[in-house]
């Protein structure tokens, strides 16, 4: 599976926010019907929950989280902005139903509103996929293309707190066989279990990236060497404890190795990511199955 693609999540997603979107502006014809008809506009425009009861209204409420994600304070904005409007559309049909003369500062809040709404929609739009098109379409993880971000952020984190910084570089063992005997789809589903259970066992606030192919890429923060070794053993166990099940019925074990990496206070991101790499060759070597540490002594000021 290529990593440009969008997953289908992603593309079901847009599609949704496009659809709410269109959905919505069908509020407008409705006001404007009654304008003209002077006819109601529905007990759903009309109620003073009428944001929550439109399709815009739930679908974004069911997606919340994923616009926070993006953007907490534009997310806010556009709840308020959906609220506005719905409150201007029903005091103005209200209003006509009634036979009084319109408002103007009704119709300003109205179109205000909506033109915000429209602007920060599109917005939402661009930032998703812009957001998606860094994460791997298969396993759900973070692509390399943002580590160096993340290295920085953690390792600044990291000395303020008076921690160590760990990275650890993971490859799955004898994964060609798995391909090879198994077929490619089989490869797909292990390299999803694999990056569940990694992401699982990572503590909230230690980033984990597919760095490619079959490898994977964690930054840990801990109080010494021993708790990172904790960390990785752990993972390891996990994965040893719990086989792929097959959709066949049948179960494929799975293995990891790793190499560790302290990273120093004056450390380039390029050079501890090569340590780590040589310390997972020295795991692959010893066996398989294991973790090993870099020979090489983290740099310092």
């Amino acid at each position: 599976m290529s990593n440009a693609t969008f997953s289908n999540d992603v593309q079901e997603f847009v599609r949704q926010l496009d659809e709410a979107g269109q959905a919505h502006m069908a509020w407008s014809h409705r006001l404007l019907r009654c304008a003209v008809l002077r006819t109601s506009p529905g007990e759903d425009v009309l109620a003073d929950d009428a944001h929550c009861r439109c399709l815009f209204g739930a679908w974004f409420r069911k997606y919340r989280e994923n616009f926070d994600a993006i953007d907490v304070v534009s997310a806010q904005r556009l709840d308020e902005q959906h609220r506005t409007m719905h409150d201007a559309v029903r005091d103005m049909c209200n209003r006509i139903l009634e036979g009084a003369a319109g408002d103007a500062a009704m119709l300003e809040a109205f179109d205000r509103t909506q033109t915000g709404m429209i602007a920060d929609l599109a917005l939402f739009k661009t930032q998703y996929l812009a957001h998606s098109a860094r994460l791997d379409a298969l396993t759900g993880l973070p692509l390399r293309y943002g580590f160096e971000e993340e290295f920085t952020r953690c390792h600044a984190q990291a000395m303020r707190r008076g921690e160590k910084m760990v990275v650890v570089q993971l490859d799955v063992d004898h994964f060609k066989r798995v391909n090879d005997v198994h077929g490619h789809a089989v490869g797909d589903l292990a390299l999803q279990h694999i990056a569940n259970l990694l992401r699982t066992g990572c503590r909230a606030g230690e980033p984990l990236f597919r760095f490619g192919g079959e490898e994977f890429i964690a930054l840990l923060q801990v109080a010494d060497r021993e708790g990172a070794e904790q960390v990785v053993q752990r993972l390891l166990q996990d994965l040893r404890d719990t086989p792929l099940l097959l959709p066949d019925g049948r179960v494929l074990s799975l293995r990891l190795s790793a190499g560790l990496a302290e990273v120093g206070i004056d450390a380039s991101m390029a050079g501890v990511v090569v340590q780590a790499d040589h310390a997972l060759y020295a795991a692959k070597a010893a066996g398989r199955d294991t973790w090993r540490w870099s020979t090489t002594e983290p740099s310092k000021a």
